[in-house]
């Protein structure tokens, strides 16, 4: 005998039981609107499950029979319309969907991908990527599966507690430390590639801990001795702040040298486009005396916009940059001759095989080493200071002209040590002294 209650029923049909219950919602003729589901071949149990899903639909966690059928594809559609991130961000977003979860998920529904289909999609990622990239994939997939619920599924599979089994400890990169006689090289190496640009780009990086993009889309606008007079005012909010600067930075006895970084280039819709800062980190960074007549020397130089031209006048974002430029100069080469002949290129022990953002990562070691505010040093670097500190501190003429200070006196004893030797640069820092205490980090 069929039952009812609270807008649960139950009937037999064809030797099984099927219960229907209330969605809460209604049709358009004012009918409630109701979903079933048949297959029980015990009543009291059929009963049950349809006040469970009574339970759900109060409780706001109820998945529908229509959404919970929902394909992957379809969800994934929605997912990636739904982005708001930076460029390359998303762009990274859109690449672990199309190239690995939307293939291997086709035809599937949200509801089907459980425990056990997330283990094999995770295997599978491990089996055919690194362990870095294939973390991202599943990083990815953690967001759109945990994104699905309550909607389209009740709980999200993703596994985020310890795993079972033994631990296995995630390799650290190993990192020397940054000497300046290695930096040296490192410039020498890129002036011997591609010029004067080449060597102000290398100690501009070793200088300012500027991300690599950052200094691909830096232009004269916004570089020292131009800015802060050429700032182009794009921000009516930031008018304060560039008055500001006109009294802090600038070309003068009374001011300190400076870039501005406002932005980064980075390829999309095939062209070179300006995107702001990674994590919207829009800076000021005052720069040693030696950078400062460097940078001006090489603006005289030439005639382009970009303040570190490419071989062809470009933007280094045109090109790859660690493969055709950064590989060779820090791994050394040797001479060419012919039509496009260079003298050999030495290898810098510190940096081969190494990415070109250490020297990131080196120029913050500098800071620390220096004993310069910790404010001061994220700041510089493009983070922000979590807490009252980062509320409450700032950044002062004071501690700007002390890392200035700091940072032109390893530049004077890096002088003062090759001149020992020679009343100029050599052409070539020994292995001896650009590996010298250099210890692994």
């Amino acid at each position: 005998m069929a039952k009812r209650a609270l807008d649960v029923y139950t009937e037999w049909r064809g030797g099984t039981c099927r219960v229907k219950w209330w969605t809460g919602a209604y049709h358009a003729n004012g009918r409630k609107r109701f979903e079933s589901k048949g297959g029980f071949e015990d009543e009291e149990v059929a009963y049950q499950h349809g006040l469970d899903q009574m339970h759900d639909i109060r409780h706001g966690v109820h998945v529908s029979n229509h959404d919970g059928s929902t394909l992957m594809g379809d969800w994934l559609d929605s997912w990636l319309a739904s982005m708001d991130h930076a460029h390359l961000t998303e762009k990274g977003y859109r690449s672990a969907v199309e190239t690995h979860i939307r293939p291997y998920f086709k035809g599937k529904s949200v509801s089907q991908i459980d425990v056990l289909a997330y283990r094999a999609f995770r295997k599978h990622v491990h089996s055919v990527l690194g362990d870095r990239s294939a973390r991202q994939i599943m990083m990815v997939l953690g967001m759109i599966l945990d994104d699905a619920v309550p909607r389209l599924i009740k709980t999200s599979p993703v596994e985020r507690t310890k795993r079972r089994g033994k631990f296995i400890k995630k390799p650290k990169e190993r990192k020397k430390d940054m000497l300046p006689q290695a930096v040296e090289q490192l410039a020498r190496n890129a002036e011997t590639l591609f010029g004067r640009s080449g060597y102000a780009f290398v100690w501009t990086m070793a200088m300012t801990g500027m991300r690599p993009s950052e200094l691909y889309g830096l232009t004269r606008e916004y570089c020292y001795p131009k800015w802060p007079a050429s700032d182009p005012r794009v921000d009516p909010e930031e008018s304060e702040r560039y008055d500001e600067d006109l009294q802090r930075y600038g070309k003068g006895d009374e001011l300190m040298q400076a870039i501005r970084v406002e932005r980064q280039v980075q390829y999309a819709d095939s062209r070179l486009q300006f995107f702001p800062p990674k994590y919207e980190s829009a800076r000021t960074l005052v720069i040693p005396p030696f950078l400062a007549d460097l940078l001006e020397e090489l603006l005289e130089s030439h005639d382009k916009n970009w303040v570190f031209p490419a071989i062809e006048g470009g933007s280094l974002a045109a090109v790859n940059f660690d493969y055709a430029y950064w590989r060779l100069i820090a791994d050394g080469a040797p001479k060419r001759v012919g039509r496009f002949a260079r003298e050999a290129m030495v290898k810098v022990p510190a940096f081969v095989g190494k990415r070109l953002y250490l020297m990131r990562h080196g120029h913050k070691a500098w800071l620390d080493e220096d004993g310069h505010s910790k404010f001061a040093v994220e700041s510089r670097m493009g983070h922000e200071v979590p807490g009252v500190e980062g509320v409450y501190s700032s950044v002062t003429v004071a501690m700007e002209k002390a890392i200035m200070k700091t940072l032109q006196e390893r530049w004077e004893t890096l002088r003062d040590s090759v001149g020992e030797v020679s009343q100029s640069f050599p052409k070539e820092v020994s292995a001896t002294e650009s590996t010298a205490g250099q210890a692994d980090g």
